[in-house]
């Protein structure tokens, strides 16, 4: 019986000792949501106009240059981490009122390589579908000094995901998320303007575990002037082009919820991050097209990478307008 024991022995010692290592890693861990910083920046807390249909193509570029750990200091310098997003969208705004706002809707089909999951610099996804994004109700106000926005989107688990793989192209849950914001106008003309747009993420269960990413707060807006590029005669605008400041702050609200056999579940300090930049769009009044840049460098990054966003969006605006 005792020569027994001390046969085994090993193999328990073993399985404490990775059980050990694995709590040690997952405390540093941080599970990744779905909503992409730095898609809203300027008037974020403004509808487009009603009677619309908006044909998009988004480009998102995000390069990490460092890991930072729970006090926001490097754990790992320039991590050589790069993850980039595209598709074709659409967002339809109608002249049907609800509580005295435009009713609008979106959809985005999107692609992705190197879908950032966690803080795991192993992530060599190809470039493939990812989780599609709808907004099936979103309502818009417009004030002479302010307009408002409220919305609900949804994110699909469209895209690959398996437990422990490394090229996984979606998240693997279903993520609902609760949007309200406003845009104020500091003059009549409304040339001058801030906005703030405020995001809860409520994330669901990965595929086929008990692991769940907490919720997640995200608020994006600028400050921006609008200038107005005349025709020849002088006499109508031909562009308009909106230019400033940008930000964005994300907060996880509530713990991620990673089941360890033995240990339950394993509370992580939450991350945070925030974000700085630029942002200018032109829309070309002729041909109803726009094309906008934005760049964030990010700062004060807590429990994950650290970096800057580039985000670049093309769209056709169709008027729906009856002649």
């Amino acid at each position: 019986m005792k020569t027994k024991f001390n046969k085994h022995l090993p193999t328990i010692q073993s399985l404490f000792t990775l059980l050990f290592l694995l709590v040690g890693f997952l405390s540093h861990a941080q599970l990744k949501g779905g909503h992409i910083l730095g898609a809203m920046g300027l008037q974020s807390g403004t509808q487009t106009p009603e009677n619309t249909l908006s044909v998009y193509v988004p480009g998102y570029f995000y390069t990490a240059s460092s890991l930072r750990n729970a006090n926001g200091d490097k754990s790992i310098a320039n991590p050589d981490l790069n993850m980039f997003i595209t598709g074709v969208g659409a967002t339809y705004v109608s002249d049907f009122k609800i509580l005295g706002a435009n009713y609008g809707a979106t959809v985005l089909l999107a692609f992705a390589s190197n879908r950032i999951q966690g803080n795991t610099v192993d992530s060599k996804s190809p470039f493939a579908l990812t989780d599609t994004y709808i907004v099936p109700i979103q309502l818009g106000w417009h004030n002479k000094r302010a307009d408002f926005v409220f919305s609900y989107q949804v994110y699909l688990p469209t895209g690959k995901f398996d437990i422990g793989a490394s090229d996984n192209s979606g998240l693997g849950m279903f993520m609902n998320e609760l949007s309200a914001g406003t845009t104020l106008f500091f003059n009549d003309k409304k040339t001058f303007h801030f906005s703030a747009l405020a995001s809860y993420e409520m994330n669901g269960r990965k595929k086929d575990t008990d692991i769940k990413t907490g919720d997640l707060l995200s608020i994006e807006g600028g400050l921006g002037k609008t200038f107005y590029a005349m025709n020849a005669e002088k006499t109508a605008p031909k562009g308009i082009l909106n230019a400033g400041l940008i930000y964005y702050l994300q907060y996880k609200t509530t713990n991620d919820q990673i089941p360890v056999p033995v240990f339950g579940n394993i509370e992580t300090t939450k991350d945070r991050i925030g974000g700085i930049g630029a942002e200018v769009n032109y829309f070309h009044i002729g041909s109803s097209t726009s094309a906008g840049f934005r760049w964030i460098a990010e700062v004060e990054a807590i429990n994950r990478f650290q970096g800057n966003t580039f985000f670049l969006t093309l769209a056709h605006v169709f008027s729906l307008k009856k002649k």
